[in-house]
């Protein structure tokens, strides 16, 4: 049987945890970086998993390297840094080339920016953004969208399959990102109508339960409005553990590649604008269906 290839994973937080757990218990040897809730690592650490001290370890001790962090400035930072992984992908001993995979929401133009500046060093950079909640890291149920050569893909798809229960080959290095944001310009879209539209609800007599009534079980019921409507209704504010930081850094991200690509961009500008605001006004460590919160707020009124 083939010896299972080494993992590294760095950023191990709401959604990393639940897909190293998933990685290290499918018997793959992994070796996890730091994280400053030391939670999440002592308890894979409990699971068989080895700690690493810094980027360049965790690249000399793998053969694929999972980036689930924050935004493109970050996987930048981890990539190039002094004792990134680029500098210990070349300190290692393999018979494989090194596999990054990026998880994070990113930057496509970054991503395939970093997947040519390392692609003569032998290092395959590649997106896999994800699809789903930390529920869904947790029990391997996550999607994701990647974009990698066919080969790399085959070789780094049964580790993925370990976390997800769906997974899209998109194209090249980028292209999973760039789906990535056309995907959650949706979901962020839906939870900016739907702060805007319980709020004028609100004012015109129509509930947030009536509301719901109608909404759930039609055409316009989905996964997103599900959890979006677990902490309208039940005021369970882990329902959709996703920080409106995040959702205007993406849409950001967004705004940039509609640019790129010579596309007006109004309703997502409006979207962006929504959660800017919000993020502006301190929110922004708020989880996105608390945004009904700030645009009730705005409009005079408390949804109730």
């Amino acid at each position: 049987m083939a010896q299972k290839e080494r993992v590294g994973f760095i950023g191990v937080g709401f959604m990393g945890h639940g897909m190293a757990k998933n990685i290290v218990e499918k018997g793959y040897p992994l070796t996890v970086m730091g994280h400053r809730n030391r939670k999440p690592v002592e308890d894979l650490m409990q699971r068989g998993a080895k700690e690493a001290a810094t980027p360049a370890d965790i690249a000399r001790l793998s053969d694929i390297v999972f980036l689930c962090v924050t935004g493109s400035p970050q996987v930048e930072a981890l990539v190039r840094g002094e004792s990134g992984l680029k500098a210990g992908a070349q300190a290692r001993e393999a018979d494989l080339p090194l596999i990054i995979a990026d998880c994070t929401t990113a930057d496509p133009n970054s991503t395939v920016a970093l997947a040519r500046e390392l692609a003569p060093l032998g290092i395959h950079f590649i997106d896999a953004p994800l699809g789903g909640t930390p529920s869904g890291a947790w029990v391997g149920k996550l999607s994701t969208m990647i974009g990698a050569e066919k080969a790399v893909f085959d070789r780094v798809a049964p580790v993925i399959a370990t976390w997800a229960s769906k997974i899209e080959h998109i194209g090249g290095p980028g292209d999973g990102h760039k789906m990535k944001l056309l995907n959650n310009f949706l979901s962020l879209g839906y939870g900016a109508i739907y702060a805007e539209a319980l709020s004028l609800g609100q004012k015109v007599g129509i509930s947030p339960q009536v509301f719901d009534s109608v909404m759930r079980g039609s055409r316009m019921d989905c996964g997103f409005y599900q959890t979006f409507f677990k902490y309208v209704l039940e005021g369970d504010r882990d329902a959709h553990k996703f920080t409106l930081n995040n959702a205007c850094k993406d849409m950001r991200y967004l705004a940039a590649m509609a640019d790129a690509a010579g596309i007006a961009n109004p309703v997502g500008s409006a979207v962006k604008n929504t959660y800017a605001t919000a993020v502006e006004s301190g929110r922004g460590e708020d989880y996105v269906p608390m945004i009904s919160d700030f645009v009730a707020q705005l409009n005079g009124t408390k949804l109730a």
